[in-house]
């Protein structure tokens, strides 16, 4: 189920995981990862997982890197690039939020990434239920 936002669309792959896919050339506000987590919570009851399609190109203020992917009941994150500049975004963004210790993996979209991503997430989404 594809959901319209401001910033792009969420699509709702199953009842724990949702693929995030942000527009071209969108700078990521606060006010926009606020939208998200809000959506997230009205969507999601439990832990989720969260696969952000990255085949666009955008960036974030700095204050939304410091609060994008706050929304507590994350569990796992899987981001799909499929250029260098996407990869290189996504790992500027690990190293200003080390202390996070977010459960992320990257995969190449260009490799079949985006079923291994999801694959991934399934997984550590048992294994967190589990523990």
């Amino acid at each position: 189920m594809k959901h319209k936002l401001s910033f792009g669309y969420v699509n709702i792959l199953s009842e724990n995981i949702a693929e995030i896919i942000v527009d071209e050339d969108v700078e990521i506000t606060l006010e926009m990862t606020e939208e998200c987590d809000d959506f997230l919570a009205s969507m999601f009851c439990g832990e989720l997982g969260i696969l952000v399609h990255r085949i666009n190109n955008y960036t974030f203020t700095y204050e939304a890197k410091l609060t994008v992917v706050s929304y507590e009941k994350i569990k796992a994150m899987a981001v799909v690039t499929y250029n260098k500049q996407g990869e290189q975004v996504t790992r500027e963004l690990l190293a200003k939020r080390a202390m996070d210790d977010w459960n992320l993996k990257c995969f190449s979209g260009l490799e079949l990434g985006w079923q291994q991503a999801y694959d991934w997430l399934q997984n550590e989404l048992v294994t967190t239920e589990a523990s």
